[in-house]
């Protein structure tokens, strides 16, 4: 069955969240470096940690899917709109993203462009939720295609968080960028990596702050 954006929000999936994954594969990204988001990333969505915070939810179940980006024009959906919440179903996305080849050119680092891309990607979702992350990894700033923060608050308009893992082996100071052009909306946040040896202890503390339920705010009079 396809999708399109005319099925009625009600016949959706119910999920506790879409979240999209956006993966750095510019320029100064190596193949090493890939590999080791990739293998982090697939380490990762095994941990315990991760899996508790997937069956906090009321559904016990969300939505993911993957975006391999570089420049304006390299933006590439390498999985899907996915359902985890089964250890089974995580396994199986576990093992699909460390075996991801690098579908995407190298160029250089549009991180507006993969904003605009995962806004596509949210509004044609097959599934249903209150949250929607955008999760960004990336070793650099933006630097083809329009400013980021346009981008970015478009899509605090839209509802949507977008959250950064600012991966500073090359700019020290990029995690400071990552909080004033990058993120934005509900909760969000940014975490820093300071190698890609140390990016799977990043991913894993960020997945797990994105996906369990936000706190209910009461306010004080």
């Amino acid at each position: 069955m396809t999708v399109t954006t005319s099925r009625s929000q009600a016949q959706r999936l119910a999920v506790d969240m879409e979240l999209i994954l956006a993966v750095d594969c510019s320029y100064s990204v190596s193949q090493a470096e890939y590999q080791l988001q990739m293998n982090g990333l697939a380490r990762a969505l095994r941990s315990p940690a991760v899996n508790r915070a997937i069956h906090a939810g009321h559904y016990k179940r969300i939505s993911i899917a993957l975006i391999q980006w570089s420049g304006s024009n390299n933006q590439v959906v390498s999985i899907p709109w996915t359902v985890i919440g089964s250890p089974n179903s995580v396994a199986a996305l576990s093992e699909r993203i460390g075996k991801l080849p690098r579908h995407v050119a190298i160029g250089p680092t549009s991180i507006s462009a993969v904003i605009a891309k995962s806004l596509h990607m949210f509004n044609n979702s097959p599934y249903r939720s209150y949250r929607k992350v955008l999760d960004i990894s990336g070793d650099g700033r933006n630097n083809d295609g329009v400013p980021a923060h346009f981008l970015r608050d478009v899509a605090i308009k839209k509802g949507i968080t977008v959250n950064g893992l600012a991966i500073i082996n090359e700019t020290p100071t990029l995690h400071h960028y990552f909080r004033n052009a990058v993120i934005g909306g509900q909760g969000s946040f940014v975490i820093k990596a300071n190698s890609y040896e140390a990016y799977e202890y990043a991913i894993q503390k960020k997945l797990v702050r994105e996906i369990a339920p936000l706190p209910i705010v009461q306010n004080t009079f």
